[in-house]
């Protein structure tokens, strides 16, 4: 597992998925933002830290009671006590939401446990409650059903897919309020570098925008005048 620096994490506090997804796709990678998983309520911040993660597969009938949850080594119950402070709980719930791959109570323990979120391509019960914590969670959608029902809690931190995006444990997770995204964490140092200079930059050309400028040109800048108005700007605003 690749340690990511401190600094690293809080410059991608400040930067959308977006302009991380232009910054990976610059290097080949097309497939990092997890499909079909929205915040269950928009945080206005990011939500910024390496992988735990949790897997699913699909439930059989004579290993799937309500009794299972009484096993102090249920994997979901294990991956709550025991993802590390700062992380994000990432779970492969095969991308089926008409069941809940957890519920507040499990999330409000991590929550307190000081977890910087939780990701699943699967659904949430209790989301309104869910929605209600300061913590970042994002799903697919509301699901009421145990998990139970259709999915089976069966290996913690190891690789995953979730929303379709390949999930290594200590891979970063960016989740803003659009959507998340997976850095390799071998890359996360040069791609948070990257993706504040273009955020510095993205936010120069919204204002030329706002004031009448064509995007032609300059967004992307292929006028060097741009890049030295550019330069003004942020001289002028500190950036």
């Amino acid at each position: 597992m690749t340690d990511v620096k401190p600094e690293t994490i809080e410059k991608l506090r400040d930067v959308s998925v977006a302009t991380l997804a232009t910054a990976l796709f610059k290097r080949g990678l097309r497939r990092q933002v997890i499909q079909d998983v929205r915040p269950v309520q928009p945080k206005g911040r990011n939500m910024v830290g390496p992988a735990f993660t949790l897997r699913y597969i699909p439930a059989r009938e004579d290993r799937n009671q309500l009794s299972e949850f009484r096993r102090p080594d249920h994997p979901q119950r294990h991956a709550i006590e025991t993802c590390p402070e700062g992380h994000v709980l990432v779970m492969d719930s095969r991308r089926d939401a008409s069941m809940a791959s957890a519920g507040d109570i499990l999330i409000t323990r991590l929550m307190m446990r000081g977890a910087e979120g939780i990701v699943t391509d699967g659904g949430f019960r209790d989301a309104m409650c869910i929605g209600a914590l300061e913590m970042p969670a994002y799903h697919n959608r509301p699901s009421s059903p145990t998990n139970l029902t259709n999915n089976e809690a069966i290996a913690i931190n190891e690789p995953i897919g979730c929303g379709d995006a390949p999930v290594f444990p200590g891979d970063i997770l960016v989740g803003d309020d659009d959507s998340v995204i997976v850095i390799p964490a071998h890359m996360a140092d040069e791609i948070a570098d990257e993706a504040v200079e273009m955020t510095a930059y993205e936010d120069f050309a919204i204002e030329q925008v706002r004031n009448g400028e064509t995007i032609i040109g300059l967004y992307p800048a292929t006028k060097e005048e741009n890049l030295d108005r550019f330069k003004a700007w942020r001289q002028k605003n500190g950036r």
